[in-house]
């Protein structure tokens, strides 16, 4: 039992704020702005505003509710021990009802706002994330974030409903970008702190498959990355702006891929290969989808045709 079920401290703001899981919030606002200024069409500076805001608050509610449902694992690694219900600053009760207060507060403004169709996609997100992945996917199988990635790959589908009120192929293949992405970008992470997961008994891939199953895997979603990426531009829903960027941090992310897979690293090396590659995973995506909107941009200014 963690030590906010027994005594919890005075709660402060901050600790409801580290509920939402800033650092990744600020990636699943990017994505969803992104899909929202590339989309084709108007929309009011006022409205999409309010989509974006919804896509924030509607993510911080869903890891609200993943950090109260999985506090105690938490507490037993030493990555997340410090968080607010492990160390006791927060009732997880309290938790609770903050996450579902966000989530169902931003898809109510998200519908009445925006469009129910983005409401819609928006809810099943916090579904899938709190319910799907969270408490059914991650403590059961090794595929756990495979399946899961999904979760993250919707705001920019979000953000280009938003605006043309439809689902088309383009915010199927934004989805799908991310949806590849996500495990070799988690699973490098998970090389280097797989202990904390196998002590509180995750099954995640390095520690049920071993690291050597966990590396080749990451090279082949890397090479699957790079047509995926690079689509959008072939089936000519984006210009050379994005198609090149789309191929360059693609090729650079599988060249990143190929020593974590062959562990071509120094014994006296600070920074592992899965650590540079975890980083450079960040960077990749800011990079490609902020060249998603340079593109559009351009395309919409007659720079490109």
């Amino acid at each position: 039992m963690t030590q906010a079920a027994t005594t919890p401290l005075p709660a402060e703001w901050r600790d409801f704020f580290a509920l939402t899981k800033p650092r990744v919030m600020t990636l699943v606002i990017f994505t969803g702005l992104c899909g929202l200024l590339a989309a084709p069409g108007d929309i009011h500076p006022v409205i999409g505003f309010a989509a974006i805001l919804c896509i924030a608050v509607g993510a911080g509610g869903a890891a609200a509710l993943n950090m109260w449902w999985e506090a105690d694992l938490d507490s037993g690694m030493k990555r997340t021990a410090k968080r607010p219900i492990p160390m006791g600053r927060l009732d997880p009760k309290d938790a609770r009802d903050f996450g579902l207060m966000l989530s169902g507060m931003s898809v109510m403004i998200m519908g009445l706002a925006v469009s129910w169709l983005a409401a819609g996609i928006l809810a099943f997100s916090i579904f899938y994330y709190a319910v799907i992945y969270t408490i059914w996917l991650k403590p059961r199988t090794p595929q756990n974030i495979v399946i899961g990635g999904g979760a993250g790959a919707f705001p920019p589908m979000i953000g280009w409903v938003a605006v043309t009120g439809d689902i088309t192929a383009m915010p199927i293949l934004l989805f799908a970008i991310i949806f590849m992405w996500t495990p070799p970008h988690f699973w490098a992470l998970a090389l280097f702190v797989q202990t904390d997961y196998a002590k509180v008994g995750i099954p995640m891939m390095p520690v049920v498959k071993g690291e050597k199953s966990t590396r080749w895997q990451i090279l082949a979603y890397s090479v699957l990355l790079v047509p995926l990426a690079a689509a959008p531009w072939f089936i000519g829903e984006t210009g050379a702006i994005y198609g090149v960027a789309a191929l360059a941090l693609s090729l650079a992310f599988l060249a990143l891929s190929l020593p974590v897979a062959f562990r071509q690293s120094e014994a006296n090396d600070t920074m592992k290969p899965e650590k540079r590659l975890f980083a450079f995973s960040i960077v990749y995506l800011f990079a490609l989808f902020a060249a998603l909107v340079v593109d559009a941009v351009a395309r919409n200014q007659g720079i490109l045709a």
